[in-house]
């Protein structure tokens, strides 16, 4: 089982180029989560949302058209697909959760808060990390779960190019870490369990050209649960693919 995810930073204006078909029809996925969207369904043309066969699912922001959101492309239908995290004691309105449950694994697809508007809007992606990794936790006692998508963060300073001079700024603070690392515990970040010294990254800064020098991060990840840890056949990051300020991870996985 082939499983890819990309952060698109729009999912209009990269079919528009072409790349998402392009990454779809070389690659063909058994199951892709996108994120950053940037859209709803009614914004969407019918070959965006009926592509090659695939069944499709759309998380969107309610708060404002043309932000966030997500979304999954699957050749398997879902036995049930929900939005959000299910804690009625949190807002989450931003369209940046999606569950997709099959017959022998859950998928969550995720586009974590930035935090970087506030103060408050920090301490909202510090206490998504905590719900989310309790929800994850909590569907695998029912089955395996395979959980990817731009965490918006770095675990350790070996996933960005200067660490030095981004400690304890935004992506790097301890507090995020020390979620982060909880993470690492309870389940497995394929990419760093294939390449415990390797250093690629995912992101690079589209302002400052970062991409051309290669000074990037690595805040798109593929956990799952240790359960599947010997059935993880390959874990790569497709640097070549353009179109985003990110670029996908795919994992192939025995299923």
């Amino acid at each position: 089982m082939k499983i890819i995810s990309w952060n698109v930073n729009g999912l209009r204006s990269i079919w528009r180029k072409g790349e998402l078909q392009n990454l779809i029809k070389k690659h063909k996925p058994d199951i892709l989560g996108l994120q950053e969207t940037k859209s709803t369904i009614e914004q969407l043309d019918d070959d965006t949302k009926d592509h090659m066969g695939y069944y499709t699912y759309f998380e969107s922001a309610t708060m404002r058209k043309g932000y966030s959101g997500v979304a999954i492309y699957s050749k398997e239908q879902a036995l049930k697909v929900t939005g959000t995290l299910g804690d009625k004691n949190f807002i989450d309105d931003e369209g940046r959760t999606i569950i997709a449950e099959y017959k022998d694994f859950y998928f969550i697809n995720c586009y974590f808060p930035n935090g970087g508007k506030s103060q408050e809007h920090f301490q909202y992606k510090l206490d998504y990390y905590d719900k989310f990794l309790r929800l994850a936790k909590k569907l695998e006692k029912n089955k395996p779960v395979i959980f990817l998508g731009d965490i918006n963060a770095t675990v350790a300073d070996i996933d960005l190019a200067r660490p030095k001079e981004n400690k304890g700024q935004l992506g790097c603070t301890d507090d995020e870490r020390n979620r982060l690392a909880k993470y690492c515990i309870d389940f497995i970040d394929t990419y760093r369990d294939k390449y415990p010294t390797k250093q690629e990254y995912t992101w690079w800064d589209m302002k400052t050209r970062s991409r051309d020098r290669n000074v990037g991060w690595r805040v798109d990840y593929i956990f799952i649960s240790k359960s599947l840890k010997d059935k993880i056949k390959s874990i790569k990051i497709l640097g070549d693919v353009i179109g985003s300020d990110h670029c996908p991870v795919m994992l192939e996985i025995d299923k």
